[in-house]
């Protein structure tokens, strides 16, 4: 069965120091061992894919990239350098390769005009995100050109997860709860969330979001947030759909990265529908070995298998099948 991966990612020299608050959180043998499939962009990280089934890997710039420079100027230069290399990573191997652009969000426009550049003259297949951006998230009002240009060009919005602005109380002190392991999802589900409460997908009703490592804990949450909202909607929000739950069903896609568990896979499967799930190994932070073997023994039917492994990929990001 055709497999596409979706969150796959590599670092240059130029933007390695960007990784410098990732690095931090692992230990150093693990993160050596990373870093050399981060920049192996040809003979390992094949070899890997050929092992482990993975027909087409979609690449892009590691956590935090681009969002982590402080300087606007800098930022969108970077970023034309990063989408320039991955442009040129995907023609030397364009049956293997497909490409997330990176975006400057410090600078809304600017963001906007990358995002159609790496579209409609790199072949990109949508943008990654890392979290904030400085502190500013997805439903800032100057954003809106970013979003009003994903909507046109139909292409997905990637938010994947990487430090936080601050940390919060609750996890002071305990420095185990701050990275993927727990923190990262909690902040990444409520950025996405801000999302729907700030209009965003009222505003934009055919954009789409994906989340990966299942949805960092949404489709789970669905009949909790409908509850709530009910309960105690107030600050005069309005969703044009109702619930939060509408927008995430019809709006939100999630990949199986970093999670090879048979029980959240299913219920992302009950919660959005086997259309919205699709596949991702978190390579290299992940063994892509164990998340093709999970994706092929999962109890679910042969038609939702084809669609989490490759179809739902063909569609949202517009790979040739």
């Amino acid at each position: 069965m055709r497999t596409i991966a979706l969150e796959e990612h590599f670092l240059t020299g130029d933007l390695a120091h960007y990784s410098d608050a990732t690095r931090s959180l692992a230990q150093p043998q693990v993160w050596q061992e990373c870093e050399k499939r981060l920049f192996d962009l040809a003979e390992q990280r094949l070899a890997d894919m050929d092992r482990a089934g993975v027909d087409v890997a979609v690449l892009s710039l590691t956590a935090p990239g681009i969002q982590a420079e402080p300087d606007p100027r800098v930022a969108v230069a970077h970023a034309a350098e990063a989408n320039d290399f991955l442009a040129g990573l995907v023609a030397a191997n364009p049956t293997r390769f497909r490409g997330f652009a990176a975006l400057p969000l410090q600078d809304p426009d600017a963001a906007a005009r990358e995002l159609d550049r790496a579209i409609t003259h790199l072949g990109m297949c949508g943008a990654m995100v890392n979290a904030h951006t400085l502190g500013v998230y997805l439903d800032a009002a100057p954003l809106r050109a970013v979003w009003e240009r994903l909507e046109a060009l139909d292409v997905p919005l990637y938010l994947h997860p990487a430090n936080g602005y601050d940390v919060p109380h609750v996890i002071a002190g305990h420095p185990e709860l701050i990275g993927p392991m727990w923190s990262w999802g909690t902040d990444t589900a409520t950025h996405a969330l801000r999302a729907v409460f700030g209009g965003v997908f009222d505003d934009f009703p055919s954009a789409k979001l994906i989340l990966g490592h299942m949805g960092e804990s949404l489709p789970y949450s669905l009949w909790r947030l409908d509850s709530r909202w009910d309960w105690h909607r107030h600050h005069g929000i309005e969703l044009a759909l109702g619930h939060p739950s509408e927008y995430l069903r019809r709006n939100l896609y999630v990949t199986t990265s970093g999670v090879c568990d048979d029980a959240p896979l299913l219920c992302a499967l009950s919660a959005l529908g086997a259309e919205h799930v699709l596949f991702a190994t978190d390579y290299p932070y992940e063994d892509i070995d164990t998340a093709t073997t999970f994706l092929a023994a999962a109890p679910v039917s042969e038609d939702d298998r084809a669609a989490i492994a490759h179809r739902n990929a063909e569609r949202v990001l517009h790979i040739e099948s």
